[in-house]
């Protein structure tokens, strides 16, 4: 890649910025865009120029990369430097994103629900409602982590099938 066409550019400027909307730094986000675009693996140097960001934030963000399964190392003929490139297919980047977030966000968070329980059982200054509440947040989230789990096991092509159906799905179900 010579340089950045104004559709990449504009691209790689806006999932930097959705990236640190996201809670990424903007630099990995941008990284991950030129990755994904990119048509062939990319060397760090290459990376870098492009891009125009410091080495060590390149190579830093790409162990990042690379920690998070969005980006994997690959090697070319003649060429004695490692490459990289990103996870090209949307279902399973989207997989990878999500399981990622369930891991750092939502099993954490059922866990301290479920010590607040615990607490709340023998705590006299917590009053019913909010014992309840928190009951509430639990048992929505444990739901739709288990639903995240169940879903992530279906075929693609079934998943594809239920985007497609939409709210049409309360025909097949009843309401």
């Amino acid at each position: 890649m010579k340089k950045l066409s104004p559709t990449v550019e504009k691209y790689v400027l806006h999932w930097g910025e959705m990236g640190s909307r996201w809670g990424v730094n903007r630099t990995i986000a941008q990284i991950h865009a030129l990755l994904y675009l990119s048509p062939e693996p990319l060397p760090a140097e290459e990376i870098v120029r492009l891009l125009g960001v410091a080495r060590s934030n390149v190579s830093t963000s790409l162990r990042e990369l690379q920690s998070i399964g969005l980006v994997k190392v690959s090697h070319v003929l003649r060429d004695r430097r490692d490459h990289f490139e990103a996870v090209h297919d949307v279902w399973e980047l989207f997989s990878v994103v999500l399981d990622g977030r369930k891991k750092r966000e939502i099993d954490p968070t059922v866990s301290m629900l479920r010590e607040c329980i615990l607490e709340a059982e023998s705590d006299k200054e917590t009053d019913a409602k909010t014992k309840e509440r928190i009951g509430n947040m639990l048992s929505f989230l444990e739901g739709m982590s288990d639903w995240y789990t169940q879903m992530a096991t279906v075929p693609q092509p079934i998943l594809r099938k239920l985007m497609k159906l939409g709210a049409k799905i309360t025909k097949v179900l009843g309401k």
